[in-house]
Formats: C-alpha cells, structure tokens, sequence
C-alpha cells in the first residue's frame, strides 16, 4: 500500500438535512451514493469519519484525502459533520422548516448518535461494510452506534484518542465544565459581535489563536472561520455541555462484545483523556488492541499532523483489508 500522496484529491461536497439538521458532508472518491442496493459498482467498503467536538467536517478534509491516497484510491472515505455543526450556505436553515419533527434534540449528544444512524441508514446500502473512524468524542458516538444497531457491518473502529470516560473529571473537563454548563451563554454575544468582520479579519483572527503551532493545516484555519456563526457555535457548546455530564462511566460491556473489531489510539499528553485512562482500560482488556502514541501527537492532530495519522492508520488496517 501506497503511503499518503501529497497531491490533493477532489471532494464532493454536500449540504444536507439529516433528522432534520443542516449537516455537512465530505466524500472522497467518485462514489457519491452508496445508497443503491441494485448498483454493481458498489464499493464493498466504506470508511466513515466521525469527528470530534466542533464537529465540522472541513476540519478532516486534509485527513480524508490522505486516507482515500493511502488506501489507493480504492475505497470511498466520507466525513460527517455532526448535526448543526457547520455554517449552512446562503438560503439553508440550520434546521428544516417542516412540520414532522424527526428527532428530540437532535443537537443533544443522543441525538448526534442517533443522527449518525439515520445517515447511514438513508445514505448507505446495507451490504456495503464500514470502517468507522472516530475521534474524541466521536469514539463515545461510535461505541453508541455499535451498542444501538448491531446490524452494521462494522469491519473495524478506529478509535482516536478517545473520550469515552470521565470527561468532567480530566483536567480538560475540571476547567471547562463550569464554562460549559453554567457560563455557556455569555460566549454567545461576543461570537455575535465578531461574527459582523469581514472574512478576511476573522481569518487572521483564527491564525492569531493558532500561532503556536509550527505547522497548521490551511483547511483548519478555514473551517475555523465558521465558529463565528452564533448557530454553529451555540450546538457545539450545547453538546460539549451534555458530554461533561452524560461520557461518565467506560461502556465496558460494548467494548467486551465488540473488542475484536476495535482499536484504540490514546495520548500521552492529552489533557482530555490522560494517560491513566490508557492504563486502567490496558488493564481491564489485555488482549485488546490498545495503543498509546509514542509520536507526541496532540488531541486535536487535525490541526496539523492529519497525514500522519492517515498513514498510521492505513497501515494498521493493512491485514483487514488483504482479507477482502
């Protein structure tokens, strides 16, 4: 298998409502309905990103082409924005305007997980097999989806430095519980105020924040632009809030059932999910296929080490796929 290339590789683009929720779509590859049961020229596979929290998908776009590169070109990568976390284009709501409700809080962290399932269901043949790629608190969703429809055909779970576990109690989550479950609202009006600067301004403002970084990948600095939207900003702050109070206790029994079919990828500085966590679940799951990176990557590696992880990943999944 072919490492990641450093050519670009043209995406599909979509916005779409699902359950009833403006949500953003990148596919990698010509495949752009998978949804076709009669269709021949079906993938067998497709590998489906489920993103952290903010969960635009413009933040996986480098990670996505890389992995569609890394995998020859051979299978369709997709990422899924989570409900309402994007910037809908001129003329779209955030929510759609009609009378049957498909959904409660679809925003809420249930509703993300539920929103994942009824894209899969209207967007992707059942035959076809998936390779779930999660990330943070993606990897709560993903175990959720696998507890909740035993029925997908989960060839494997990529689980990326996973926030599946006491979120409020990492150091992370002791700093931004009050924030996010008392304060939320007071970051509202002046996300409000900025949201009237020019384009140009934001952006600048974005690369200001990020200026620590030696590298940062372009297509982040861009998707940041986005969370001047009060919208898109008030659902990611709504969601964050739910998992400090709801990601608690480690769904041992998923992971018992399903531990064949899982990978897990932790830090070793990651203040979202430290490294006793890596530990005790080391512990509890000898035989699982547990990792701790041993490359310094951060939490958030899209922000500058996507390709990396792309070709970490494709070699991980080398055996699974020569099975095909």
């Amino acid at each position: 298998m072919k490492s990641a290339s450093e050519e670009p590789v043209p995406l599909h683009e979509e916005f779409i409502y699902c359950c009833g929720a403006a949500t953003h779509v990148l596919k990698c590859g010509p495949w752009k309905d998978l949804s076709k049961d009669e269709s021949k020229n079906l993938p067998r596979l497709l590998f489906m990103i489920i993103p952290g929290n903010p969960g635009l998908a413009g933040y996986y776009r480098t990670f996505i082409q890389a992995l569609y590169c890394g995998l020859n070109q051979q299978y369709p990568v997709w990422v899924v924005s989570h409900a309402g976390h994007c910037k809908p284009p001129s003329g779209m709501e955030m929510v759609e305007d009609t009378d049957i409700k498909e959904l409660e809080d679809v925003f809420g962290l249930n509703g993300q997980v539920e929103h994942k399932l009824n894209f899969l269901k209207k967007n992707v043949s059942k035959d076809i097999k998936l390779v779930l790629i999660a990330h943070s608190i993606g990897c709560y969703i993903t175990l959720e989806m696998m507890k909740r429809a035993s029925e997908l055909q989960v060839l494997r779970s990529v689980l990326l430095f996973p926030t599946i576990e006491r979120i409020a109690q990492s150091p992370q989550g002791k700093l931004m519980t009050p924030l996010l479950c008392k304060l939320r609202y007071v970051l509202y009006m002046p996300v409000y105020l900025l949201s009237f600067l020019p384009e140009g301004v934001k952006a600048s403002l974005v690369r200001f924040a990020l200026r620590g970084m030696k590298t940062c990948d372009e297509s982040s600095i861009t998707t940041s632009v986005n969370l001047f939207s009060v919208d898109c900003i008030a659902n990611i702050l709504y969601m964050a809030s739910q998992e400090m109070m709801k990601v608690v206790e480690r769904d041992s029994t998923t992971i018992k059932q399903n531990l064949k079919k899982l990978i897990f990828y932790y830090g070793t500085g990651d203040s979202w999910c430290p490294q006793h966590y890596y530990d005790e679940i080391k512990m509890d799951f000898p035989d699982g296929d547990i990792r701790l990176c041993e490359k310094g990557l951060r939490h958030a590696f899209v922000l500058d080490a996507s390709k990396e992880m792309a070709a970490m990943i494709t070699d991980w999944l080398q055996d699974d796929l020569t099975k095909l």
